[in-house]
This record gives C-alpha cells, structure tokens and sequence, in this order.
C-alpha cells in the first residue's frame, strides 16, 4: 500500500535503515501505524462477535478460552511468524507483496505460467477483498451506537454510506495535509483498546489461560463441523496482515516490525483478552461486544475514536487498491489508467480516478445491501485467505530458489503456513452463499481484465515485430531516393528493440521526410522496483543520425521522457532538445478472420480498453505541445 504522509519512500527506508538512531526508527515505526496497521488494528470491532456467531450456541468457559487460544495464536503464527519474520525477509529491492513477490521470481526472464496465474489472482483477490473492507469497518465503528443510544440506530446505515462518501469524494485532493495525523492517531487508538483490555482482563484474570494452544485445539476438535466454520470468524483478526508485506517498501522492513511487536501485537492480544474476560464473567455478547469493555460515560467518545480509526483503515485500503494498480500496469496487466500525483514529496500519494470510483460504487452498494457488519462478515475472509494461500506458495518458491533452502527445509515451513492457510480459506469458503461470492466475482473481473489486457497486447507487439526493416537499409533506402532529412530532432516510441520502429514507417510514408536527427525509444518495466542510473539506459548509434535508446524503468517508476533524453545526451546521444518532435502510435485493433491471436470475445474486450487507455502523452509525461500521434490498425 502507499504511504500516506509526505515523507518519500527512500527517506522512511533511509530513516529506518541499520546504524539510524532510535528517534528516527520510532518516528517511521509512528508514520507506519498510520498506514499498515488500520485494517488488523480495527478488526477486534468485529471478529471476536463474529466468531461467537459462527459457533452459536451457548458461551461456555471452554469455547470462549477456545475462541480466544484461536485468536491469539493465529496472530502469532500468521502475522507474525509468517509475514513479520518470514515474508519481510523476502523482498523485491526492499519492495514487498504479491505482485512485488511474483516479479522476484523471474516471470519476465522465464515462462512460469503457475507463477504468474498465482501472483496475479491474489492481486486481484485483494481488489475484492478491499471493497468489502471500507463497509465492515466503518458498519462495525458506528454500531457503538447501538450500546450507547438504541434510538440512533435507524441511522447507522445512512450515517456509514455518508462517511464512505465523503471519504471517496476527497481522493482527488490528496492527503498529505492530513496524513501526517493519522499516526498519532492510531497510537492512541492501539493504547486505548490495550486499556481496556487490560480492565477486561484485570476483572477475569483466569482468562490468560487461553495462551495455552490446547483450548483452541480442544474447541476444534470437541465441536465437529461447526468448531471448524469457527475458523471463518476467527481469520478476521488477520485480515490486514497481507498489508505488512505489502507495505514493506514505503517504510522498511525495521519500523514495521517494530511497530507490530511493541504496540499493535499485544494491545490486539489484550483487547481480545478483554473481550473474552468479560464473556468469561458471563456479561452479554450480544450486539458488539468490543464496546462492552468501555465505561459507558465514555462510550461515545470510543465510538467517535473507532469511527475516525476505521476511516484511517479504509484510506489505507484506497490508497493500497491505487498503488497496486500502478504496479500492474507498469508490469503489462492493466490497461494505462490517468494517475495523479497528488503531492510532489511522496511518491505514493498519487489517485487513480476509475479505481476510486469503482470501489466506491461497490463498497456503498455492499453497505446498503447489507446493513450490518455481522451480514459483511460472512463475505469477508475468502479473498485474503485465499490470497494468504498464493502467498505461502509464492514463499516456497523463494525459499527454494532465492534463500536456496533445502526441499525438505521448504516443504516444512511452507507447509504449516499451507495447512493454517487451507482450514481458513476451507472454513471460508462455507460462506459464498452467504456473500462469499462477491469478492470473489469482484476477483474473476480483476483477473479476466488482467488476463485478456496482456494477451491483447502481447499479440500487438507480436504484430509489430513481424518482417523488421534494418536500420542499415533504411538508411540506404533513403539516401537511394533522396528523401529530405530536415533540422530537428524525432523521438519515435516503440515496442521493438531492433530494426526500423514501424511508427517511423508510417510517419515517412505520409511525410515524405525525416528529421536529421532520429531516436528510436523503447521504454521497458523489469521485474525489479526501480532501476537507478547508470543502469536505466542503453544508447547506440546505429547509422548517421540514428540512435537507438532502451530503457529500463522499475515496476515502481514512473517513466519522465523529458527527463531521459536529458540523461541520453549524456552517454552521447546528439539530440537537440530545444527541438524535439515526439512520435506515438494509436493502435486501433480490428478485426482478424483468420490466424487470430484471441477468441473474438477477447479481442473486442481489448480494443474496448486500447480505445479508452489514458493517454500515452500523459503517462510519459510528454510535452504535449510537442507530440505527433499516429493512428494505425492492427489486426491481431
């Protein structure tokens, strides 16, 4: 996910790099708990009712210290063991997640379909899982009001789609102004759930017996099919725990970690413990019993507190859903979308107009359709536990081929994350009738989107590339007929990495005329997140007046033209920018009765999103003023 105050990207991993004092560690540790944790830092407003629903039936000692032991041992197998400890210590350059992961493992260098099959549906797992996440959070902060005025509940619902609105409605602005308090105020937030925990638990202290595993064992086993269904409540609670490894890269590996195990981990534990203590005494677990711990003169202000915190929560799934967009397309999985940057310090505070509309149309739909957290819950969980189970196979990959462990080493480790990732995702899956089924065709969209862009555009490039024309001849073409070369400088943007870009084709055949000065630009995206100079770029010289430029950007750059002929002048490039000419060409993608690269269905769905791609002027950053399109058809 991205960050969302205005410090970049390399100063939170330089700030929390080895030798950096304890100041500037706790600072970013700060920064993070504004961003990384507000997804796992929210859910004790839900899981623990949750869980008791799944169970049904009456709250006895041993189910609720079963309950608990479940809770408190899948944050500390899960997020901890797995994600903090094990996942963190595989990055992509410092970079963390599944896309991130997946591009590790080479799939650009190699054809690993499973890999890629792998990475790219977690990705778009968590796209339905994030629209799910903004309606539960906010549903379960505002049902406080239940406890504290009944009469105010008719308003829960309108009062959730308000917030959600207007928390969608602001995106375009940006939130760096306000992003800066969101640390703080999760601090608070993680201090207060510690203490009322710790008051739940002060007046039940024998329900600390639930740190001994063999309650939540003996709770799976005594209770037959509907001790295993408890599992889907019970993975609630690490439901954001994907975000720690996704947001690794904004804020080091150091701060994240430290946040978790000083703060967040054990205010959860405690707030849960709370919970359970009060269950434990026999008081009410009806409604939500996570408010139940607060003194009920300060209920409203909790219920203010845990409003302000879910929105944090929601924000960072918003601005996670943006970044992960720009990855793909910088990847070659998504279409080119416009994207914002709203703020000139942080690379990740940037806005993605469709996505922030799409989530928004759903999340609300979703929060009207439903009407209660306890509805949301039976269709959340699948989409992140199944993501969970990509992961864990992801993580085997790299634990054999990156830390080059043993396969028996592998297969261990693996393979206790894979038998906890496949009794959640199993005990999930016993809710898509009850809403499981939304995030999951939320997914098959994402994923179906993904699959036939990259096809389409593979087979467009496919088609370019066929019966390339030397640059040597070419040259000699145009000297044989005289063809003018006039002053100034043509940039020509191209897919191929050989011969004569074929925009330089068409250019020539319509103008007669080329300019003196030619540059053939291919921009690639590697498997890595940046790529810094000197390695950025290629330069030859491949005629007189002829220069070929590669280049190379991360999956997390955004490609700057201008910027790069600049650095192309330097390796000996003699382009004249004070007169430069971009070239570009408009695919328009017709129609091919035989020898088609996709189904007919396919290829009508690409040419649909080439036609409404944002503007390569605008993704390049291009001076407009300066850009000549080309519109040609391609029949793929």
């Amino acid at each position: 996910m991205a960050p969302m105050n205005s410090v970049s990207p390399a100063e939170l991993r330089d700030a929390a790099a080895p030798g950096v004092g304890k100041t500037a560690l706790a600072l970013t540790g700060l920064a993070a708990l504004g961003i990384v944790f507000g997804d796992i830092g929210t859910s004790p407003l839900y899981t623990l009712k949750t869980a008791f629903d799944f169970l049904s039936g009456a709250a006895t000692p041993d189910r609720i210290l079963g309950i608990l032991s479940l809770l408190i041992w899948t944050l500390l197998l899960v997020t901890t063991v797995k994600y903090v400890l094990i996942a963190m210590s595989i990055d992509n350059d410092g970079e963390g997640g599944i896309l991130a992961l997946m591009s590790l493992l080479g799939v650009k260098q190699h054809r690993r379909p499973l890999i890629v099959l792998t990475g790219l549906l977690g990705a778009a797992l968590i796209y339905g899982d994030g629209a799910i996440t903004p309606a539960i959070s906010v549903l379960s902060a505002l049902e406080g009001l239940n406890i504290a005025a009944p009469s105010l509940q008719p308003y829960v619902v309108p009062t959730a789609v308000a917030i959600l609105l207007g928390l969608f409605a602001v995106q375009p602005l940006g939130t760096s102004r306000i992003g800066a308090a969101f640390g703080p105020i999760m601090t608070i937030w993680f201090v207060t759930i510690a203490a009322l925990g710790l008051w739940g638990v002060a007046q039940e202290p024998s329900v600390l017996r639930a740190l001994n595993p063999l309650y939540g064992l003996r709770l799976l086993a005594d209770n037959g099919l509907k001790g295993f269904t408890v599992l889907g409540g019970i993975f609630l609670c690490v439901t954001g725990a994907e975000a720690l490894y996704a947001d690794m890269g904004h804020f080091g590996k150091r701060p994240i970690r430290a946040a978790w195990s000083w703060l967040v981990f054990p205010s959860l534990v405690l707030n849960y413990a709370g919970q359970a203590a009060i269950a434990l005494r026999g008081g009410s677990i009806a409604n939500n019993i996570f408010y139940r711990l607060c003194p009920e003169p300060l209920l409203i202000p909790l219920v203010c507190l845990a409003t302000v915190a879910t929105i944090i929560a929601s924000q960072s799934i918003i601005t996670g859903a943006f970044s992960m967009t720009r990855q793909a397309i910088q990847l070659g999985w998504l279409p080119r979308l416009h994207i914002k940057q709203t703020s000139e310090q942080g690379y990740g505070q940037i806005y993605v107009g469709v996505v922030n509309w799409l989530l928004m149309i759903v999340t609300i739909a979703l929060t009207v359709l439903f009407h209660s957290s306890d509805n949301l819950a039976a269709a959340y969980g699948i989409a992140v536990s199944a993501t969970m189970l990509m992961t864990t196979f992801l993580l085997f990959v790299a634990m054999r081929e990156i830390w080059r462990w043993s396969l028996f080493a592998s297969a261990a480790l693996a393979g206790l994350f894979a038998i906890i990732d496949s009794g959640f995702l199993a005990a999930n899956s016993t809710k898509i009738f009850d809403g499981g089924y939304v995030p999951l065709l939320l997914a098959a969209c994402v994923y179906g989107i993904m699959l036939i862009w990259h096809r389409g555009s593979t087979a467009v490039a496919a088609r370019l590339a066929e019966a390339p024309i030397s640059v040597s001849d070419f040259l000699a073409n145009l000297k044989a007929h005289n063809v003018p070369r006039v002053p100034g400088t043509a940039v020509f943007l191209t897919r191929t990495l050989s011969g004569v870009p074929p925009v330089m084709m068409w250019h020539l055949k319509h103008n007669r005329a080329l300019h003196e000065r030619v540059l053939a630009l291919t921009v690639l995206t590697d498997s890595r997140p940046r790529v810094h100079w000197p390695e950025r770029m290629a330069v030859a010289q491949e005629g007189e007046g002829f220069w070929r430029v590669t280049a190379h950007f991360g999956f997390m750059q955004r490609p700057d033209i201008p910027l790069l002929l600049r650095e192309a002048q330097q390796r000996g490039c003699a382009a004249e920018l004070d007169d430069v000419t971009y070239y570009v060409g408009h695919e328009n993608v017709v129609h091919r009765e035989r020898g088609r690269a996709l189904p007919h269905w396919q290829e009508a769905m690409f040419a649909a999103m080439v036609r409404n791609a944002a503007h390569v002027t605008d993704y390049f950053r291009l001076p407009s003023k300066q850009v000549v399109e080309i519109g040609r058809q391609i029949s793929i």
